[in-house]
């Protein structure tokens, strides 16, 4: 089976990614205007404070649903805005999360305590022993605390990844606590049929995405397709190539440039799954990914044996000819960051130039295979190496390359100081954002 090439979309055409983010503010501000018809319509307290810490709950609520789309790897919503940029999207809108429920408790504590005559503090506890559901509102609270302070970047950056990961799932315990405290407590609940349903909705259908997104169907494609390992060819002293077989593989709908998290089902590694790109496009019979040992997970990828299982989540990415939007493109490939763009070069037509940025000649992993893409395809390929200092991809030697540069749809990738600075040179040399491809891994708990 051949692989099918994509033309860019019509000049006319509403770029996928705008179509998606647009469709997502939408939806969010149709449901904060109904938020907000249903706190109306279930009347005002006397007391102010006590107004204004139901408000932020309900918004809190309504955050805290759509977190859940943000994280539940919806493949319609992935393929068009990009796992790096919801993860994104997720991580700020956490914080908001955070600051919104702690107003909802302190302007809630302080408005009951103005009528009791007692503390804030006092009030809060006295609420969680004697009213129900608000002790697992505190509880709640409690654990979203804590994951906003391993999710800070100081903290982030010193724990490992699998910690990270195992406290931030204690988040959807927080999303069943706040659930049950809104259900027990929640005047919209109360106030009327319609408001207690379109509460049911909204949780109904961010758990039901997540439940969807993050288990029903990695567990059905995995059952459908039986991934097994079907080749391990190393590539270099530290870079090493893994073919994985598998049944009806051309119905799996992934596509050059994008990424799976693979999970090897080994005694020592099924519990770990490391995000690899693609390394060349699927052909409907094997996918192919490239990874360099950068750590314990990628290094014992070379000592894996044929016909080991596969848990294969994905494919993931928007970093696809789905986005195009001219006929000729510069694809950019920085290290072991050559793996998506071998597979792009595989996918694009039209004429492309290819610049591949490695520090020696020798660090130019899977070389060989653009160069024969490249002419097969009638492709420029340009193998630039040194030190990153001087920048040899800074705007005049890039502007030199490739002339016509803001003509063309530029695809990235590498490391991030790598990235970081292209970036800026394409912006100096003013190429548009829309023809600016790029993705970066980052997951999501």
């Amino acid at each position: 089976m051949t692989t099918v090439q994509s033309p860019p979309a019509p000049p006319t055409a509403i770029r996928p990614r705008v179509v998606a983010r647009t469709g997502l503010y939408a939806v969010l501000a149709a449901n904060a205007a109904v938020v907000a018809y249903f706190f109306a319509q279930a009347g005002f307290a006397s007391n102010a404070l006590i107004v204004i810490g139901r408000f932020f709950g309900l918004y809190g609520a309504l955050v805290m649903a759509f977190q859940l789309v943000l994280v539940a790897r919806l493949p319609w919503l992935d393929r068009r805005i990009g796992m790096d940029r919801l993860t994104s999207w997720h991580r700020w809108t956490g914080f908001a999360l955070l600051w919104t429920l702690l107003a909802h408790a302190v302007f809630i504590s302080f408005g009951y305590a103005d009528g009791a005559g007692v503390g804030p503090v006092g009030e809060l506890v006295d609420l969680a022993e004697t009213t129900e559901g608000v002790l697992r509102a505190v509880v709640a609270l409690g654990i979203i605390l804590v994951v906003g302070a391993v999710s800070a970047r100081y903290a982030r950056r010193r724990l490992a990844y699998e910690t990270w990961h195992f406290i931030h799932l204690y988040t959807y315990v927080a999303v069943v606590l706040a659930f049950s405290h809104q259900v027990a407590v929640g005047t919209t609940f109360t106030a009327s049929s319609a408001a207690k349903t379109y509460w049911y909705a909204v949780w109904g259908v961010a758990l039901g995405a997540v439940a969807l997104g993050r288990l029903v169907l990695p567990l059905w494609r995995n059952h459908r397709h039986q991934f097994r390992v079907s080749a391990v060819v190393p590539e270099s002293d530290n870079v090493v190539s893994v073919y994985v077989t598998g049944r009806d593989l051309d119905r799996l709908g992934a596509r050059a440039g994008q990424f799976f998290l693979w999970r090897f089902l080994t005694r020592d590694r099924w519990w770990q799954a490391n995000p690899f790109s693609l390394s060349a496009a699927p052909d409907g019979r094997t996918l192919r990914l490239t990874a360099k040992a950068a750590g314990a997970g990628s290094a014992g990828l070379r000592h894996l044996k044929v016909g080991t299982r596969v848990f294969a989540e994905g494919p993931y990415g928007a970093f696809t000819t789905l986005h195009r939007q001219k006929p000729e493109s510069l694809l950019i490939a920085g290290g072991v960051g050559v793996t998506p763009i071998r597979a792009l070069l595989e996918d694009l037509d039209g004429h492309a130039v290819v610049i591949y940025r490695v520090g020696t000649d020798r660090d130019a992993v899977l070389y060989d295979e653009l160069r024969d893409l490249a002419v097969a395809k009638g492709a420029e390929l340009h193998l630039v190496t040194g030190p990153p200092v001087p920048d040899k991809l800074a705007p005049r030697e890039l502007a030199r390359l490739v002339p016509d540069i803001a003509d063309r749809d530029v695809f990235l990738c590498g490391p991030p100081p790598m990235m970081n600075a292209v970036l800026r040179t394409l912006g100096d040399l003013g190429v548009p954002g829309p023809q600016i491809h790029f993705e970066r891994f980052s997951l999501a708990g």
